[in-house]
């Protein structure tokens, strides 16, 4: 299942240069990611295990509006992947400027792992 949200980029989110701080898109990319496996998975208590490659392909100014795209690519016994692509509505239509593999472990009470599904 594929999930979409949109983001402003506002003054508050900027650098000392004028552009996105990095660590901010990456919040929003795990926050994204995560209301994707719990939407997919209501029943899980998910907690963020693992982000692949961050790689930055260009800077984001103040008023962007970014588009955050999840998709589920890999379910294991306890725990969810999610490929998330990051999209720019001012840049040409496929331009992505970050994306990465976001991957998700279902924990009980305690912090153990749990299947997906019990």
């Amino acid at each position: 299942m594929r999930h979409e949200t949109s983001r402003l980029v506002m003054t508050t989110d900027l650098n000392q240069y004028g552009f996105l701080f990095g660590g901010k898109l990456l919040s929003w990319v795990d926050e994204a990611s995560f209301i994707a496996a719990s939407l997919d998975y209501p029943d899980c208590r998910f907690v963020t295990i693992g982000m692949g490659e961050v790689a930055f392909k260009h800077g984001v100014g103040n008023g962007s509006i970014l588009v955050i795209r999840c998709e589920r690519v890999k379910v294991g016994r306890t725990s969810v992947t999610y490929h998330v692509g990051v999209f720019c509505s001012r840049v040409q239509d496929g331009d992505t400027i970050f994306s990465t593999n976001v991957t998700f472990v279902n924990v009980n009470e305690d912090g153990g792992k749990v299947v997906i599904g019990d």
